[in-house]
């Protein structure tokens, strides 16, 4: 794994699986949905093995993984698109740089891998990850957000 440093935090990509990484994703998914599971240690593996995904995750001075994010990297007719998702950091870190870290090292992984753009979304109800994404250089959309849902 290489390893990126933010104000306190430890940026790495996750290239195999190890042990705390199911019990930090066991810890972190109920904060960021209350509506999906974590992922099982297949399911991560999944992530992790994927060519379209880059799993990020940011620990502390201790080793703890105290936030994660997802990278999403694809071929398109147009170029290498990048997808920034399911961005976490744990309550009892939140402050500390992680998110700022993360992010950063997101967009430069994306620009080594040829995407012109990164994109992401956030709810609006999530203030302080919005105004940390401007802050960063993202900048509001306009365009129309679509979903379909096989479920119900």
């Amino acid at each position: 794994m290489s390893g990126e440093r933010g104000a306190s935090v430890t940026v790495s990509e996750v290239t195999e699986m190890t042990p705390d990484l199911v019990e930090a994703f066991a810890r972190l998914v109920p904060q960021l949905s209350s509506s999906s599971p974590p992922p099982d240690r297949a399911e991560l593996a999944q992530i992790v093995d994927s060519p379209a995904s880059v799993l990020l995750v940011a620990r502390d001075p201790e080793g703890t993984i105290v936030g994660s994010l997802t990278l999403a990297l694809f071929r398109v007719p147009t170029g290498v698109r990048a997808w920034i998702e399911d961005v976490v950091v744990d309550e009892r870190s939140r402050g500390s740089g992680a998110g700022e870290a993360l992010v950063t090292a997101a967009v430069r992984r994306a620009d080594a891998s040829g995407a012109k753009t990164v994109d992401l979304t956030s709810r609006p109800s999530r203030e302080a990850a919005n105004r940390l994404y401007v802050r960063l250089g993202f900048q509001t959309r306009t365009t129309n957000v679509y979903r379909f849902s096989s479920e119900g």
